[in-house]
C-alpha cells in the first residue's frame, strides 16, 4: 500500500491517481485528519506492508526502520511531489514493497539517502 501524509497536497495526490498509481492518504481513507506524528508509526505497524509518504523530514531516523513497512521522506518542492514519489516507486531497487521494507529513505532532487535494518551507516544514491 502506498500512504500519503496528510501534508502533501491536493493537486499531487490527484495526479498519482491519474497516473494510475493507487494510494491511500491521511485524514482521508485512513485515520483521521489532524493525526500526530507520534500517532503515525503506530498507524504504521497495524497495516504493513506499507510505504509511507511525508514531506515531514523528522520520520527520517535510523530508529524507526521496521521490517513491516517503509518510510519515505520527500526533501524537495512540494509541486515535484507526484513526480519524485512515481521515480521513486518505478526506480529498480524500489520498485517492489519487499524491495522498501525495512528502509527510511529521503529524496532530494540529486539524490535518495537511506538507512535500512542491520545497515550501520547510511547510503546514497546519486539521481543525476
Amino acid at each position: 500500500m502506498i500512504l500519503l501524509d496528510e501534508n502533501i497536497i491536493d493537486n499531487q495526490r490527484l495526479l498519482l491517481q491519474k497516473w494510475g498509481i493507487r494510494i491511500r492518504q491521511i485524514g482521508y481513507e485512513i485515520g483521521r485528519k489532524g493525526l500526530k506524528d507520534d500517532e503515525i508509526i503506530p498507524l504504521l505497524h497495524k497495516i504493513s506492508k506499507v510505504t509511507f509518504f511525508s514531506r515531514d523530514l523528522g520520520f527520517y531516523r535510523k530508529e524507526l526502520c521496521h521490517a513491516k513497512y517503509c518510510i519515505v521522506c520527500l526533501s524537495i518542492n512540494q509541486e515535484d511531489t507526484a513526480h519524485f514519489i512515481r521515480l521513486l516507486l518505478k526506480y529498480q531497487e524500489f520498485n517492489t514493497q519487499s524491495k522498501r521494507n525495512a528502509k527510511i529513505i529521503k529524496i532530494r532532487h540529486s539524490e535518495i539517502r537511506l538507512w535500512q535494518i542491520k545497515k550501520d551507516s547510511e547510503q546514497k544514491i546519486n539521481l543525476l
